[in-house]
């Protein structure tokens, strides 16, 4: 006897829904199919996911999967954007008082004693933050063979589909799982060609602070608390944020019967499982919130998703999701039939895959679009939202003296607007806490934050006050709103929600900075990402005045103020302060000792001269102010990245970590340096990436996935100078080749076309009537745009 699925409506009018979505989603993926028969936009595997790191990703930027892909039992693991151990604490200290005398030792070159006061008034209660958590594992057990052929496991990036099929006992196996973002939910489907063929036991499991109970005969519920146990400098200990995971099944043919904690499915020919989760955090507090249930939160979800049959909610994912995806397509030839691992471990052994390249580029746009967007409304964060531990690497935090801005590289330029919104309303929720750090920790007006924070909104120095001393992280952090403007010119978005985080970082800073003995405008205290530089007495340190990131950072913001004021009005008397302190900061200097561009206020000798920070490169990119324009300081950037990387004859250092890699791709490309920026993108693949396409620190950290999906952007576009660079730093080996759809600044949208490395063909489509510059090898011209109508340009 055959029954109706349980969670999924059945009818003549949903399969008519559905037809009509499926329709719309095949115009949408339409786009795609030309670049999709030349570049495969597929990982792809002949074997199951070791463990969680070779699993495949999906998620609809609240929830996340990882889908392992095993035969007899498989283990899908769960995340949900805002499970966090901790509780929100405004930890800083009140160290303002003490501000001027820190500030004092370090203009007179006193910088251990600085750091020991620093220490002693400066370091927050608690110093430290909790780890981000998983929700937990689905995990079903197959009752049948353990052999199985033809095996294969994919994920197809244009419509977000993670698949599993294989060959067991003479039946064919089928599974497709997705996160669909209109419904809120994870959908998981498995057939078999034979009838009958289904039968399984499924459970939802967590390490700790969880039980699952079957709630009846289709539905499992978690329900969870976290429990933070006492760990030094963490804050309090004991029952924090609540939490729940549900699972519905649905089947046709045979049964499906709960146990405890368990379901059980026999001789079913279709089963359908509906995935959610939920907790009690409530953004616009920051924090916990008595009044949600989560429970009742993902009850309600599947409850709205059970309205609609499967079809309906698949082919509606799969038309969003494509729409989103194939905003932008790229390839460069034909990619090798080769399982993904395969074509990487050819890249390992020394050879080249242009197409695999390809793959890197779409793949981390996917990541980013399925880690921050609705319905999510936190920012991806150092593992995107794919987390497997209850203790994280570096707690899977947001960390912001490089990572939490790396992640959003690509945003713009890779025409996800939407996923820089999500981190813009999460940097506006920061300011009334940074609002507290800059008056009770440093004395000044405005808002900062500091090297890291979390979804409870935490912007006070942590970790330690050496290094966690970062309080241009919110001047820096501003600086992404105003390039969102940048790309998108919205003046309501300016006026409403850019420009007052803009000043009031800016206000910060001319309320923190002091003078230094040359009369320059300075920040103290603060240091150069996680370096360290000796004095002339041979001693060490960290805390420092005026380094050259901060004050790249200062300049390029007080710059966007004044370029916001002009489209804003009424912004005179504060543009004069800011011209007046564009003129007292201090000049880029380069370094006696070796050509490169000064790290630190003086010419201090490095402690680690092949350290993964190469801050002092801001200027250069993500910035605006090291360009070809002034040679002195374009050459001394080149030679600071040859020092990062060879400091010495025998041992090579810098690029060690797989986002410092990424960093110096989009160097090199700023440089116009094709050749050395795609040998630094096969190094990315070939040094710090996993078989899943994973980038690792090592271990596994996001933000190499999206610096190098931004570095390949900026080799073939430009636009940060006001000019439209087309194909700046094309490798030698990228010789043919077409992308549609990535932006420049002041709204327009570029497809290229290139042969045997010569730009063929370009098209430009604006938001607005305006004038550009284009540039392309020596070749400057000045045309015309109209708003929403195409210009094409084609080599005679």
């Amino acid at each position: 006897m055959k029954t109706k699925p349980t969670c999924f409506t059945a009818g003549r009018a949903a399969r008519l829904r559905a037809r009509l979505v499926l329709l719309c989603a095949l115009v949408c993926t339409s786009l795609s199919m030309a670049a999709r028969s030349a570049a495969d936009y597929t990982l792809w595997y002949n074997r199951p996911a070791a463990d969680w790191n070779h699993a495949l990703p999906i998620g609809n930027g609240r929830l996340g999967a990882m889908v392992g892909g095993g035969i007899v039992q498989e283990t899908i693991w769960l995340n949900e954007e805002s499970l966090w151990g901790g509780t929100k604490v405004q930890a800083d200290a009140d160290a303002a008082a003490h501000i001027p005398e820190v500030q004092r030792l370090l203009l007179d070159g006193k910088p251990r004693e600085a750091g020991a006061l620093a220490n002693k008034h400066m370091a927050s209660k608690p110093l430290r933050i909790r780890s981000n958590q998983p929700v937990g594992e689905l995990v079903f057990d197959m009752m049948h063979g353990a052999g199985a052929k033809n095996y294969r496991r994919a994920l197809d990036l244009t419509t977000g589909m993670a698949t599993v099929d294989y060959e067991a006992d003479g039946v064919r196996y089928h599974r497709e799982m997705f996160a669909s973002a209109d419904n809120d939910v994870m959908v998981l489907r498995l057939s078999a060609s034979r009838p009958g063929a289904l039968t399984m036991r499924i459970r939802m499991t967590r390490s700790q602070d969880a039980v699952t109970t079957a709630v009846n005969d289709s539905t499992l519920l978690m329900n969870g608390q976290v429990y933070d146990l006492p760990k030094a400098q963490c804050g309090p200990a004991g029952l924090h944020m609540r939490f729940a995971g549900m699972v519905r099944a649905g089947h046709r043919g045979g049964t499906l019967k709960a146990g405890t904690g368990t379901l059980y499915v026999q001789g079913a020919d279709e089963v359908t499982l509906v995935i959610t989760a939920a907790t009690d955090y409530n953004f616009a507090k920051m924090d916990t919130d008595a009044s949600i249930d989560p429970a009742r939160r993902c009850a309600d979800i599947i409850a709205a998703t059970a309205t609609s049959s499967y079809d309906v909610v698949k082919a509606r994912h799969t038309a969003g999701h494509s729409a989103m995806m194939n905003r932008v397509t790229f390839h460069m030839g034909t990619a090798p039939d080769l399982p993904t691992d395969e074509r990487l471990k050819r890249v390992r052994e020394g050879g080249d895959d242009i197409n695999l390249a390809v793959l890197y580029f779409q793949y981390g746009r996917y990541l980013l679009m399925n880690s921050s967007r609705k319905p999510g409304v936190l920012p991806a964060n150092l593992q995107g939202l794919w987390n497997k531990d209850m203790a994280a690497a570096w707690n899977a935090d947001f960390h912001t003296n490089i990572n939490l801005q790396m992640n959003y590289w690509p945003a713009e330029v890779c025409n996800l607007p939407e996923t820089a919104d999500i981190l813009s309303h999460f940097i506006n929720g920061l300011r009334p806490s940074g609002e507290i750090t800059a008056s009770r920790t440093y004395g000044a007006k405005g808002w900062t934050m500091n090297h890291l924070t979390d979804p409870y909104g935490r912007t006070a120095i942590s970790d330690a006050v050496a290094w966690g001393t970062f309080p241009i992280a919110g001047p820096w952090m501003a600086l992404h709103q105003w390039e969102h403007y940048r790309f998108n010119p919205d003046r309501r978005y300016l006026a409403e929600e850019a420009y007052p985080s803009m000043r009031s970082a800016a206000e910060f800073l001319l309320t923190f900075m002091v003078k230094d003995k040359n009369g320059h405008l300075v920040t103290a205290p603060s240091n150069s990402p996680e370096n360290s530089y000796r004095l002339p007495d041979g001693t060490t340190a960290q805390l420092t005045y005026g380094a050259t990131m901060d004050i790249q950072i200062a300049r390029e913001l007080f710059q966007a103020c004044l370029e916001a004021g002009k489209v804003l009005g009424g912004t005179a008397d504060f543009d004069r302060q800011l011209r007046r302190a564009l003129n007292e900061l201090p000049p880029l200097r380069v370094s006696q000792r070796y050509g490169t561009i000064q790290e630190w206020i003086e010419d201090y000798e490095e402690i680690e001269p092949g350290h993964r920070h190469i801050s002092h490169l801001f200027g250069l990119y993500p910035g605006t102010t090291i360009t070809a324009a002034d040679t002195t300081f374009f050459n001394a950037a080149r030679r600071t990245i040859e020092r990062r990387r060879y400091y010495n004859e025998v041992e090579r250092r810098g690029s060690y970590t797989g986002w410092s890699r990424a960093w110096m791709i989009n160097f090199y490309a700023r440089l116009h340096d094709g050749k050395a920026a795609g040998e630094n993108v096969r190094l990315l693949l070939a040094k710090t990436t996993q078989d899943n396409l994973f980038n690792v620190h090592p271990p596994f950290q996001i933000d190499g996935n999206f610096g190098g999906t931004a570095g390949i952007a900026e080799m073939l576009l430009q636009s940060h100078e006001g000019v439209l660079r087309l194909l700046p730093a094309l490798p030698p080996t990228w010789a043919d080749g077409n992308i549609d759809g990535l932006c420049a600044r002041g709204g327009i949208t570029v497809g290229m076309t290139w042969e045997k490395g010569k730009l063929k063909s370009y098209r430009l489509l604006s938001t607005t009537s305006q004038r550009v510059r284009v540039a392309y090898g020596g070749t400057t011209r000045t045309i015309r745009l109209t708003a929403g109508k195409p210009y094409e340009w084609k080599a005679e």
